[in-house]
């Protein structure tokens, strides 16, 4: 229920909902203490299934195991088969896009191409946060050649007239971009919703692989245009159709078979990560290579692990694309454990059979091959990549003298302009690379640090004791801390004291520094934490009770690691400052006006875009703003004009005549 603690905390009320899960196929529903769902699954076996999240005995991956301690509750769907199960599983997951359920992990690596179908005008963006605001909107890829990625967009806006921009340049009239006819006009409604939707769809065949589809209609379209004798319509299509061509150019493949359509699904894992590689062939050309990384799993049997992780990727690829982008032919390099269900679901989705094959000799095993080639060589930069966290991990532990390597190490600043809008920041990194879902953000309280008066070393102290201030109170009431971080990593720790840091850096000097070391004796936590601050100017390492800095050299793995750690701190603090001056200065400026609540001023600001436009707006069209009168209108105008109210009739005749008195009685 929204609100209740997680399960995990709950040991009896956990036993009695695990019981009442049935032991029949279906789907379960993960939901956080905002009802919120964080994952949809299906089973064979419900029972087994749901009860394998909360055993000690399983070995979770990070993911998971964060996901199990925000469960709060659990909810089932029963269906009559397995192969229901997966139907129903995909459409859950399509309509409500769980957090958890991204198998395929988003590490900003690949990007993906987005149409936000959801909105009368549609975007269309490169990004790397797949993020559903809506089930209309479709993201495609991702992609692991970026290069090509934004060529192909690029020439895409330049043969369709595409929105360009995502606020329009004027108010009241087209750009630059109309008149080039690189846009149909959409800030100014030059073109119908529905018209724009249709052009989308055709720029959306592109990413979709479906070229020769769109080349043939589009052919279809220049022979109508020109038996009607519209020339020009026929003249903007076929320059449509040359720049099409001009895209597909080089991407033909020899095949036997060129004229059959097919998806190639290849992996190479270590013991740690998967990488997976995908790619899209369309009668004989390769339109698309997808690029993922999953989670490798611990098996004996390393075959039957592949397979798996291929039937998953599959799931959760398909389950995100339109029907049409379905190949009639999969090849994949393992079997697949559930390869007829599998099979059969597709088939269903598209509505026509899908044929999955495991190559082994000739053309076919050779497309494998040169999937798995590729796949090597984003599993070998991954590698690299881990190898060298692990390297700078370790020379910090060397650096600092730790019994091992940090694995969480955690760094804070402070921003602010001469005190005002003080704010802090914490963020985390694990294993080396920043872990987004652990920063925090804090607005320092203390009444003595104010506009005009800033006091660094307090505001750090405060932060510290507000950070540990848990961990303070567990170890006055007997708590063993050192238990207390060896469970801290488990998915069952029932204390919700999960966030222990192997090493705090403070962004700082000496000042600094004792400033939180003063801190923590008052939590008296000074000799549990390794506390370091990181200087600026030369990039030296203090540690506490030492009056020099530790013999290091600014290009060293360790102390690259804490300049990287506390660049992203002084990042963070700065941009939420930022964010806090911005609101600060809205309410100051806004909320002032009397009659002016925040619900008015969010309408005000959304419709004239700035402050600075509402100040240079003239009082009718302040009362043409949503939920605005004359009356108000007035006002907001005069408090932006105090100098130039005007003023009634009746007050500028007497201001005449005392005028016309003063001149008679100076003659």
């Amino acid at each position: 229920m929204p609100g209740s603690l997680p399960l995990i905390q709950e040991p009896d009320r956990l036993k009695l909902r695990l019981k009442d899960v049935p032991p029949e196929p279906g789907c379960y529903l993960m939901r956080d203490q905002n009802d919120r769902i964080l994952y949809i699954g299906k089973a064979k076996a419900l029972r087994n299934r749901v009860r394998s999240y909360f055993q000690n005995s399983q070995n979770h991956s990070p993911r998971i195991s964060l996901m199990v301690r925000q469960i709060c509750e659990i909810e089932f769907i029963v269906t009559d088969s397995e192969a229901e199960a997966l139907a129903l599983e995909s459409n859950l997951i399509k309509q409500n896009q769980p957090h958890f359920n991204v198998l395929l992990k988003d590490d900003k690596k690949y990007p993906y191409l987005c149409i936000t179908w959801s909105e009368a005008y549609p975007r269309i963006f490169i990004t790397r946060q797949r993020r559903f605001r809506s089930p209309f909107d479709r993201f495609y890829g991702p992609y692991v050649d970026v290069g090509l990625l934004r060529r192909t967009l690029a020439l895409v806006k330049r043969v369709f007239p595409l929105r360009q921009r995502p606020q329009p340049l004027y108010r009241d009239r087209t750009c630059l971009n109309f008149d080039i006819s690189r846009c149909p006009g959409v800030c100014q409604q030059k073109i119908s919703s529905d018209d724009y939707h249709q052009t989308l769809r055709k720029v959306a065949m592109v990413f979709q692989g479906r070229n020769d589809e769109l080349l043939e209609l589009l052919d279809d379209q220049m022979q109508t245009y020109a038996e009607r004798l519209d020339f020009e319509s026929a003249a903007r299509i076929r320059d449509q159709l040359q720049g099409l061509d001009t895209l597909t150019a080089g991407q033909k493949m020899s095949l036997g078979d060129s004229s059959v359509s097919r998806d190639v699904i290849a992996l190479v894992a270590d013991e740690r990560v998967a990488a997976v590689q995908l790619f899209q062939m369309r009668a004989g050309k390769l339109v698309g290579r997808l690029g993922y990384t999953a989670d490798a799993m611990v098996s004996d049997d390393k075959i039957t692990n592949h397979g798996f992780i291929l039937q998953r990727v599959i799931e959760e690829h398909y389950s995100q694309v339109d029907a049409v982008e379905i190949p009639p032919e999969l090849l994949v390099q393992h079997a697949l454990p559930q390869q007829a269900l599998i099979q059969d679901w597709l088939g269903e989705r598209r509505g026509r059979k899908v044929k999955i094959a495991v190559p082994q000799r000739a053309q076919k095993a050779d497309l494998i091959e040169l999937v798995e080639r590729n796949a090597t060589y984003e599993l070998q930069r991954a590698q690299r990549g881990a190898e060298q966290q692990l390297l700078a991990t370790e020379d910090l532990a060397q650096l600092l003298d730790l019994p091992h390597p940090p694995r969480r190490i955690e760094g804070f600043d402070i921003s602010h302009i001469q005190g005002s809008d003080a704010v802090a920041s914490q963020v985390v990194f694990i294993d080396g690379l920043p872990a987004k879902q652990h920063y925090r953000k804090y607005k320092i309280q203390s009444s003595t640090i104010r506009s005009g008066h800033s006091d660094d070393f307090m505001a750090m102290a405060e932060i510290m004791r507000r950070r540990f201030r848990r961990w303070s109170q567990v170890k006055a009431e007997g708590g063993n801390l050192q238990e207390l971080r060896q469970s801290a990593n488990t998915a069952l720790h029932l204390g919700g004291l999960n966030d222990w840091p192997d090493v705090v850096m403070i962004d700082g000097g000496k000042g600094q520094l004792s400033a939180v070391m003063e801190a923590l004796r008052e939590l008296n936590l000074h000799e549990d934490l390794v506390v370091c601050s990181l200087a600026k100017q030369r990039e030296e390492v203090f540690l506490p009770g030492m009056k020099e800095p530790l013999e290091s050299e600014a290009e060293q793995l360790g102390v690259q690691l804490l300049r990287r750690l506390r660049d992203e701190a002084h990042r963070f603090a700065v941009s939420f400052h930022r964010q806090q001056r911005g609101e600060r200065m809205k309410r100051s400026r806004l909320s002032d006006i009397q009659g002016l609540g925040p619900k008015r001023v969010k309408e005000l600001l959304a419709h004239f875009r700035s402050i600075d436009a509402i100040q240079m707006a003239s009082p009718e069209a302040i009362a043409g703003a949503p939920g605005m009168g004359p009356a108000l209108a007035q006002q907001v105008w005069t408090y932006f004009h105090p100098s130039d109210d005007p003023l009634d009739p009746g007050e500028l005749e007497v201001q005449d005549q005392d005028q016309v008195q003063d001149q008679k009685v100076a003659v």
